[in-house]
């Protein structure tokens, strides 16, 4: 439908559908009222472009996410929550390449939306430091890099993965592996952070050996649980923890590949709390973001930005373990032995 549509079937000019649609005074309010009646009947809506040409605005905040994945959808649940009753619309754009490895594709993305499109941006876990783009409000949702440079939204890695770990402990365990994110992601350090903390507060030797990097991704994450649970491995871990979800999901496939049980044998953490991870056979035991207001506080502060309020530069969500039946105590040395010896045959 365009503005000439309009004009047709509610009898009156382009000049007065433009007034109506743009609130500008000089039109009865029973033609008004006709005029808008047709809009909603077409479903007319001026283009993006040309609104922010005549306004200067769009009253639009993009969302920005290398993909459309589990934890990205999360926050767009929260983000969206938060936009009723505001005045404002999401647009929600996917700029990443290869799930977001290529560094830049946020700046590419920004320059593409700001300023004719976009009044401000949220963008979901950048690869690198982000200011104002374009003179649009930016906010950051948990930066590759840490909270440098823009405003920031994020949780606290550190003590959740030091929460995990303890629980690990607490079950008895004592070779707690650990199945870590991408090397160049502050979360990643910052969970990895955490797990050598819960290890060396209880007197524990961190084994670099029970080590791993696992790229946050199933496919990345595959080869490097094999090799953790391997049959022909001396002593395996009795627990895992893996720094997300996707991961520690994909632990437990391989796991019950190999032939073991999971919690008897295995247990596993990971790290989000993502709808999927209720769908494991057991359900995984995870520590839990609060994705969902993490989404909302950033979409509050984008918002305090525009209207030119002060706001927190970093805002640090906390944590909270979420236990399910994938972990339980850790099995005799025996029996690891026993599980492992029949796992070689």
């Amino acid at each position: 439908m365009t503005i000439s549509d309009v004009a047709r079937v509610a009898g009156v000019s382009v000049a007065t559908v433009s007034k109506v649609v743009n609130n500008r005074y000089g039109v009865a309010p029973a033609t008004a009222e006709r005029v808008l009646g047709v809009v909603a009947d077409l479903g007319y809506e001026s283009s993006l472009v040309a609104r922010s040409l005549r306004r200067q605005s769009t009253n639009v905040v993009g969302v920005l996410v290398a993909e459309f994945e589990p934890y990205s959808t999360e926050l767009l649940k929260g983000i969206s929550s938060a936009v009723d009753g505001t005045g404002y619309e999401l647009l929600a754009y996917s700029g990443g390449t290869d799930g977001g490895a290529i560094t830049g594709w946020e700046r590419r993305s920004l320059s593409r939306l700001a300023g004719t499109l976009i009044d401000a941006a949220i963008v979901v876990t950048p690869t690198m430091v982000l200011s104002e783009a374009n003179g649009i409000p930016v906010v950051a949702i948990d930066p590759h890099t840490g909270p440098e440079g823009t405003h920031t939204v994020d949780s606290d890695n550190t003590t959740g993965s030091r929460e995990a770990v303890e629980h690990l402990l607490g079950l008895g365990h004592r070779r707690i592996a650990h199945l870590g994110g991408r090397p160049d992601l502050e979360s990643a350090r910052l969970r990895e952070l955490g797990y050598r903390q819960a290890l060396e507060a209880a007197g524990i030797t961190v084994d670099q050996s029970l080590i791993r990097v696992g790229g946050y991704r199933p496919n990345t994450a595959d080869t490097p649980a094999r090799e953790l649970l391997a049959p022909s491995r001396g002593e395996r871990p009795t627990a895992v923890f893996a720094a997300n979800d996707q991961s520690a999901i994909h632990v437990v496939e391989v796991a019950q590949d190999l032939g073991l049980r999971v919690p008897e044998d295995l247990s596993v953490v990971g790290f989000d709390n993502v709808p999927e991870s209720l769908t494991t056979t057991p359900a995984l035991t995870t520590v839990a973001q609060p994705l969902h207001e993490m989404g909302a506080e950033a979409l509050r502060m984008v918002l305090d930005l525009l209207e030119g309020s002060a706001r927190e530069q970093h805002l640090r969500l906390p944590t909270s373990l979420v236990v399910r039946g994938s972990t339980g105590p850790a099995p005799s040395e025996k029996n690891v032995r026993d599980r492992g010896a029949d796992g070689a045959r």
